[in-house]
């Protein structure tokens, strides 16, 4: 296949030294992507409005794993994986601070996280769900360790739940998402890993009720110009209880099928082996990979290898 995005950009200064940016995307076929406009203050941090998939808050590390290529579950298999997005999903208002020695701190905020982008002078809210307002926060710190580079970040996300909807009387709680991972440099080697959560509190039977994620990669820069690298992916959904599929007798002997039984987990697993070459303003790379339970499916497989290239001018 071929690759036909398109990006407009523009950037700018204001009287005060202020700078701004914005961007506009749009993906493969001419499908719009995202859209933000960024206003870099003097000194009291930067102010993001973003109208994209997973563009603010947690939405921004749900895997920043090295590698040389593409995320494992974004290597040529569909996985149909859950992301912990927060409120990125959603048209969301960022802050982050400025940097107070090695640390940012980033927090953002939608009154609707329902999951669009709304066009010009519309509005966004679910007609008839429950979920509602919500908020992110992410800290994160890069201490130089003499020669040992770190990367931390850990970051929370809550929606808050209408529980006056007729159909979720018996909610109790909010949404909640989290997010912490770590990679560390060692010269031309980086390794990290990290893991996520998103709970949902029940509202019916065999429901998904959380989705947990967690991976791990290694990237080896051999020169300026080539790099290695492997990386595993592991998802697990968890549904709510369901009835028991068969009757059992109670005490009496009659049969009894208020029962309730957990459903099954589905765990989807993936590795990738990736390699990149870049000479000036063309680049070459290849990705081999094979993911486990895609789209949460049970006992199936997939695998793709991937060769891309790439030219700028």
């Amino acid at each position: 296949g071929m690759k036909t995005n398109l990006s407009f950009v523009g950037n700018g200064e204001l009287d005060g030294g202020q700078t701004f940016s914005v961007t506009i995307a749009h993906t493969d076929q001419n499908a719009w992507s995202s859209a933000n406009i960024t206003l870099n203050t003097n000194s009291l941090g930067t102010i993001k409005l973003s109208s994209a998939e997973g563009g603010g808050g947690i939405g921004g590390y749900d895997d920043n794993m090295p590698r040389a290529v593409e995320e494992v579950w974004d290597a040529g298999v569909a996985t149909s994986v859950n992301l912990q997005k927060g409120v990125g999903s959603s048209t969301n208002l960022q802050w982050e601070s400025p940097r107070l020695g090695a640390t940012t701190l980033r927090v953002a905020y939608t009154p609707a996280n329902d999951g669009k982008q709304v066009n010009d002078k519309s509005v966004g809210g679910p007609a008839a769900g429950d979920r509602q307002q919500a908020y992110d926060v992410v800290l994160r710190t890069n201490p130089s360790l003499g020669a040992l580079g770190a990367d931390f970040f850990i970051g929370y996300s809550r929606t808050e739940l209408d529980n006056n909807q007729p159909a979720d009387k018996a909610i109790q709680g909010h949404d909640e998402e989290g997010v912490a991972g770590l990679t560390l440099d060692f010269g031309p080697v980086s390794i990290g890993g990290q893991v996520s959560i998103e709970y949902m509190p029940t509202r019916s039977v065999n429901t998904t009720e959380y989705y947990g994620n967690s991976s791990i990669g290694v990237a080896f820069n051999v020169n300026d110009n080539l790099s290695v690298s492997y990386g595993e992916m592991r998802s697990l959904k968890g549904n709510t209880k369901t009835t028991q599929s068969e009757p059992v007798q109670n005490a009496k002997g009659n049969a009894d099928t208020s029962g309730f039984q957990l459903t099954p987990k589905t765990e989807m697993t993936g590795e990738s082996w990736q390699v990149a070459y870049t000479m000036g303003g063309m680049s070459f790379k290849y990705a081999d990979t094979e993911i486990d339970n895609p789209g949460y499916v049970k006992n199936t497989t997939k695998d793709a290898q991937l060769f891309i290239m790439s030219m700028a001018f």
